[in-house]
């Protein structure tokens, strides 16, 4: 070949890695934040369910107890491959491993006379320490992914394989409390300011800083975190993509989750604040009115709300609150029931065009679309 021939085949293939580069980000991506986006997230989403014979003996022992635990989500992946941008994990500690590895459930279901379920921990993960993921200790405790970490990776590796997607929301439950029932089960291990310590350790052994948006990263330069949402320092979606937000479920763990990191410095998640508090960015509403939502999403808060609850809305197909909602600029709207996972009455929840995204109806910026959202997302 020769050379001239050469040097113009290189800057041709130079010109189209340019041109893959630049479509990496949206047109818009410099002017639309993280904040002026709405996407759909899921509820307990590891959760697998019951198994057979399980769910045969909570139909028959607790009716009620199994139209709110009868429901399941696929894997993590398939979420993300559907569209679902928030998944939510709740998570027990375990410091020295085996808390959780014999079940109450299992003993009853073998004095029912049942036949026996698979197994739920076949690799006997759960004798190891670490953060164990299940929705109610002996009771509802099949997962789909096992330890946390487990979790994560799934995530991360989903986030490699799509380096431009929209930032993906973590939403973490902290779970803690003995049940009140009538036969024993485990009282989870209490959340110290230690007991968090180790839980961002975690995080940041599987995502490193550069795939994280936290708290530090948005205060910047301000004096409290709530000063940078206030004046609008929501990252821009140009700087959020291929990254993962993490958000803490539960607004009891907040004064100890800050203990010592006040407005959040130096730790991963951002909390279920008060708004107006130092450490305020993110904000609950499951039940909140419209007026309620919206007035917090024009202060710059991050919203999360829900569209349904487990054994409600979706059983009898009430569309109601769903409707309601889906008006707001509630950035994350949570459900039991996205679009690839519709409920046998028919009831769903999806953005317009079942898109992956969209411009916040409250929050829209100049120049925002929602197929520039979809382009890479």
């Amino acid at each position: 070949m020769a050379k001239a021939e050469w040097m113009q085949q290189a800057c041709a293939i130079a010109l189209c890695v340019a041109a893959g580069t630049a479509m990496a980000a949206a047109p818009n991506d410099d002017n639309v934040r993280m904040n002026q986006i709405q996407v759909i997230g899921t509820h307990n989403s590891y959760h697998a369910g019951f198994a057979p014979s399980a769910a045969k003996m909570w139909k028959e022992k607790n009716p009620k107890v199994y139209e709110g635990l009868n429901y399941s989500h696929p894997s993590l992946t398939a979420q993300l491959d559907g569209g679902v941008r928030q998944l939510e994990i709740d998570v027990f500690a375990d410091t020295k491993g085996g808390l959780f590895a014999h079940p109450y459930g299992q003993e009853m279901l073998a004095q029912s006379g049942l036949p026996a379920d698979p197994p739920f921990d076949p690799d006997h993960v759960m004798d190891k320490p670490g953060f164990k993921v299940m929705h109610v200790q002996d009771i509802d405790y099949r997962s789909r992914c096992e330890p946390f970490t487990a979790c994560l990776a799934e995530v991360r590796k989903w986030s490699k394989a799509h380096p431009h997607h929209l930032p993906v929301f973590l939403l973490i439950e902290t779970k803690r409390g003995k049940l009140k029932v009538n036969f024993p089960t485990v009282t989870p291990e209490e959340w110290t300011p230690e007991t968090f310590d180790a839980l961002d350790k975690e995080i940041r052994s599987v995502f490193p800083e550069s795939e994280l948006i936290t708290p530090d990263d948005v205060r910047g330069k301000y004096a409290t975190l709530n000063e940078a949402i206030l004046a609008g320092k929501w990252p821009t979606l140009k700087e959020a993509r291929g990254k993962v937000v993490f958000l803490m479920d539960q607004r009891n763990a907040e004064p100890i989750y800050t203990e010592g990191h006040p407005s959040l410095k130096g730790r991963v998640l951002f909390t279920n604040a008060v708004p107006g508090a130092p450490d305020a960015a993110f904000t609950e509403q499951n039940d909140g009115t419209p007026e309620e939502i919206d007035a917090l999403v024009k202060q710059g808060y991050l919203v999360r709300t829900r569209s349904d609850e487990p054994g409600k809305q979706a059983p009898v197909n009430d569309t109601s609150r769903r409707d309601v909602v889906l008006k707001t600029g509630a950035q994350i709207i949570s459900t039991d029931y996205p679009a690839a996972e519709k409920a046998p009455s028919g009831y769903e929840v999806e953005l317009p065009g079942n898109a992956v995204a969209r411009c916040n109806p409250v929050l829209k910026p100049n120049g925002c679309t929602d197929s520039d959202l979809a382009a890479k997302h």
